[in-house]
């Protein structure tokens, strides 16, 4: 077996392992969905003006659902599972290196979800509860690496674009990726080819991300929840979460 195939495999299984670890946990995987659902809304909240952009729009929209979704891929992943022999025989070298990169961003996202959730204060969240689960979760260098892969993916996306030979190489796979149970992969790929291809040019976008997620992670980070100082650290840490969330019971 090749060693992406190896690579891939070994993050499903962190992610499987995550879930069992939930499972055995009285009501953390309601908690983990609900932090899932709270982080969807922050990249909402941090990307607004994206999101309302012609250009950048569709870009930012399949981050938020393919990257920010709290949809359950447990099914997904299972069946995936089964088939990365066949998906590292049938596509391209760089797309398996890309589903390689996701499949490590989707492992460590997963592990720091669970260690948050677990150390969610009360009955719901709050954008000071966030505040406290991401302090006390810590694991600062996670936190940048899980930014490194995001934009490692992103870069890669917007390389694709610049190999029309590797385009039309993804629309001849739609056969044989069905027959294979790859389809929603392929799916993932093309939508993210497509929607990159349209920016004409991801540069500006990249690093719109870079700095809003690495600003958002300083202020988590420094923010002080028994200091209310207005204009203070938590001020500024707030302001990178939505305003007014929806309370989400658990």
């Amino acid at each position: 077996m090749s060693a992406a195939a190896e690579a891939i495999l070994a993050n499903l299984k962190i992610v499987a392992d995550e879930r069992a670890v939930r499972l055995a946990v009285h009501g953390l995987p309601a908690k983990v969905a609900a932090l899932k659902e709270f982080q969807q809304r922050r990249f909402s909240h941090t990307y607004a003006d994206l999101l309302g952009t012609k250009r950048y729009g569709p870009a930012a929209r399949f981050f938020l659902d393919e990257l920010y979704g709290p949809r359950d891929f447990s099914r997904r992943d299972t069946q995936f599972a089964r088939v990365v022999p066949a998906l590292v025989r049938l596509f391209p070298r760089e797309i398996v290196q890309t589903v390689a990169t996701l499949a490590q961003l989707h492992a460590l996202s997963e592990s720091l979800d669970t260690v948050m959730a677990a150390n969610m204060d009360g009955a719901a969240i709050t954008p000071q509860r966030y505040i406290h689960a991401w302090q006390a979760t810590a694991r600062a260098a996670d936190r940048e690496a899980q930014i490194v892969l995001t934009l490692d993916v992103a870069s890669r996306l917007d390389h694709f674009t610049r190999k029309p030979l590797l385009r039309n190489s993804l629309r001849l796979m739609r056969g044989p990726a069905l027959a294979a149970g790859l389809a929603e992969l392929q799916q993932f790929l093309e939508t993210g080819f497509d929607t990159f291809r349209a920016m004409d040019g991801a540069q500006e976008f990249i690093r719109v991300i870079e700095d809003r997620e690495r600003a958002l992670a300083t202020s988590l980070f420094q923010a002080d929840l028994k200091n209310t100082e207005r204009g203070g650290p938590l001020d500024r840490a707030l302001a990178n979460l939505p305003a007014n969330p929806q309370v989400v019971e658990l």
